[in-house]
C-alpha cells in the first residue's frame, strides 16, 4: 500500500482512514494520514440537533488521536494551506494552544479530498451577512446560544402585556426563519419546535405559549423535502402545520436583511434569525487546487474518484461531483453517498491494479428524515424485491437512529458502540431534555 494522506475527517475521510489503517500490515506496506483542523469528529447529519439543544455534542465527538492510535494510522491536527502537485506533498499549518504555530510538509504518494461542503447561499443579496448557517459544532452551538438568548428576550417583553388577554399572549413574539425545506430545515424546524415547548414547560424562560415563538419554513420548490415521494413530504407538512410550523413552498428569497426575509413575490417576513439551509457548494480552498470544479465549486472526478487533471488526487463526499449512472442526475452530497465512496476507496487504494478496478456505482438505498420528537418519515428502496418501502413513526424513528449508530460501530466498533449508547442513556435520565445553558 502506498502513502496515503488524506484530508478532512467528516463521514468520508474518517471512515477511509480507518479502513486503510485496519489492513494486515498496514504499517508496513505504506503509510496512512489523517488531517483535519479539529481535534474530535462529529457527525453533520446532527447539527440541527445541537443547533436546537436536544443532544450535547460532548455526548457523540470521536476523538481522532484515539482513533489513529487504535486503527493503525497517523493523525495530524492543522489546515492545508497548500499542496505541491509536483512534489506530491502537502504544506500543513498547525496552532498549539493558539500560541505556537508550525508548519510541516507531508508527501504522499496518494491524496484523498475529503473537504466536506459549506452552506451556498447563492449570492442572494444578505443572504452571507445576515443569515445563520449549521456547517460545524461552532456555529451550531452559536446558533443555539443566540435563539435561547432571543427566547429568554421574548418572554421578558411578553411580561409587558396584559395577562388577561388570550390572543395578545399568544401572539408572536419571536419570529425564526428557515430557507429550505430539505431534511436539515426540517429537522431544525421539528426540533426548534420541541425546544420552545420544553422551555415552556419546565419554565426556563419567561415565554407563556409555544405559539410566541413562530417559525416558518421558505422553500422555492412545489413541496417541502423534493427528495423524497409526494406522500411522505404531505404526511411530514402536515405533521408540521400541527405543531405550529408555517411552510411556504413555491417562494423564493430575493434578499435578507438583519431583520427581514423578502420574496421574489413581494412578502416580506420579520425574522429575528434567519437559517439559511438552501443548498451547499465545495469550500473555498477547492479553487486553489488547480483542478476542474463545476460551478458549485466541487471537484469534478472521474469514477475512479480521481480528479480529472491528476491521477494522483482522489475526492470523495460532499466536496466532489460525479455523475449517475444514468448520467443525467448527480451523486447526491449525502452521508450514504460519502460512506459508499469511502468503501470504494478503501478496495481501490489497497489493490496492486487499481486502474483495473470497476468504477464506482452508486446505490440510493432511500432516506429518512426526522421530525424529532414528533416521529419521523422516509423511503427505503428496493427493501422488499424491488418495491420500495414507505416508513413513517416510530419505526421510521427507530431506523434513523440506525443510521447514525451503524456510522459508530463502523469506526468504533459494536463494543465502544454500545457504551456510548448506554452512556447516553445515562446521562438523558439526569439532565435537561434540551441544553438550555
Amino acid at each position: 500500500m502506498e502513502s496515503i494522506v488524506i484530508v478532512g475527517g467528516g463521514v468520508a475521510g474518517l471512515d477511509l482512514a480507518t479502513r486503510l489503517g485496519r489492513q494486515p500490515g498496514a504499517g508496513k506496506k505504506g503509510r496512512v494520514v489523517l488531517v483535519d483542523s479539529a481535534a474530535t469528529h462529529f457527525w453533520k447529519p446532527l447539527l440541527h440537533a445541537v443547533a436546537a439543544g436536544t443532544i450535547d455534542p460532548g455526548n457523540h465527538y470521536i476523538d481522532y488521536a484515539k482513533q489513529a492510535f487504535d486503527n493503525g494510522f497517523d493523525f495530524v491536527r492543522g489546515e492545508v494551506v497548500g499542496i505541491d502537485r509536483e512534489a506530491r506533498s502537502l504544506t500543513i499549518r498547525s496552532r498549539f494552544q493558539d500560541v505556537m504555530e508550525t508548519h510541516t510538509v507531508i508527501a504522499y504518494d496518494r491524496l484523498v479530498l475529503a473537504l466536506g461542503s459549506v452552506t451556498n447561499f447563492f449570492a442572494i443579496p444578505g443572504a452571507e451577512q445576515h443569515c445563520l448557517s449549521l456547517d460545524s459544532v461552532a456555529q451550531a452551538e452559536a446558533f443555539r446560544r443566540r435563539f435561547l438568548n432571543h427566547c429568554a428576550a421574548a418572554g421578558q417583553r411578553g411580561q409587558s402585556r396584559n395577562a388577561a388577554d388570550k390572543a395578545a399572549s399568544d401572539a408572536p413574539l419571536l419570529d425564526i426563519v428557515i430557507v429550505g425545506a430539505g431534511p436539515t430545515g426540517i429537522e431544525l424546524a421539528a426540533d426548534l419546535r420541541h425546544t420552545v415547548d420544553t422551555l415552556v414547560r419546565y419554565r426556563l424562560s419567561a415565554l407563556d405559549s409555544p405559539a410566541q415563538v413562530r417559525i416558518r419554513i421558505i422553500e422555492r420548490s412545489k413541496q417541502l423535502l423534493p427528495s423524497l415521494d409526494p406522500s411522505l413530504a404531505l404526511i411530514a407538512s402536515e405533521k408540521l402545520k400541527a405543531l405550529g410550523i408555517e411552510i411556504h413552498t413555491e417562494t423564493a428569497v430575493s434578499r435578507v436583511t438583519d431583520k427581514e426575509v423578502f420574496t421574489t413575490d413581494g412578502q416580506v417576513f420579520p425574522a429575528a434569525i434567519t437559517v439559511w439551509a438552501a443548498g451547499v457548494k465545495g469550500p473555498d480552498f477547492s479553487s486553489h487546487l488547480g483542478v476542474a470544479l463545476n460551478r458549485n465549486n466541487q471537484i469534478l472526478v472521474d469514477e475512479q474518484l480521481r480528479t480529472l487533471d491528476d491521477p494522483h488526487i482522489h475526492a470523495m463526499g460532499d466536496c466532489c461531483s460525479l455523475l449517475h449512472q444514468d448520467k443525467k442526475t448527480m451523486i447526491p452530497p449525502s452521508a450514504q453517498a460519502a460512506r459508499q465512496q469511502s468503501v470504494f476507496l478503501s478496495r481501490l487504494l489497497t489493490r496492486r491494479a487499481p486502474a483495473a478496478t470497476p468504477g464506482f456505482q452508486y446505490r440510493d438505498y432511500g432516506s429518512l428524515v426526522s421530525l424529532g420528537r414528533y416521529g419521523a418519515v422516509g423511503t427505503l428502496r428496493r427493501a422488499i424485491g424491488n418495491r420500495h418501502l414507505h416508513l413513517r413513526g416510530a419505526i421510521a424513528s427507530l431506523m434513523y437512529l440506525l443510521i447514525y449508530e451503524r456510522h459508530v460501530v463502523a469506526v468504533i466498533g459494536p463494543v465502544r458502540t454500545f457504551g456510548h449508547i448506554m452512556a447516553r442513556r445515562f446521562r438523558s435520565k439526569l439532565l435537561m431534555p434540551v441544553k438550555w445553558h
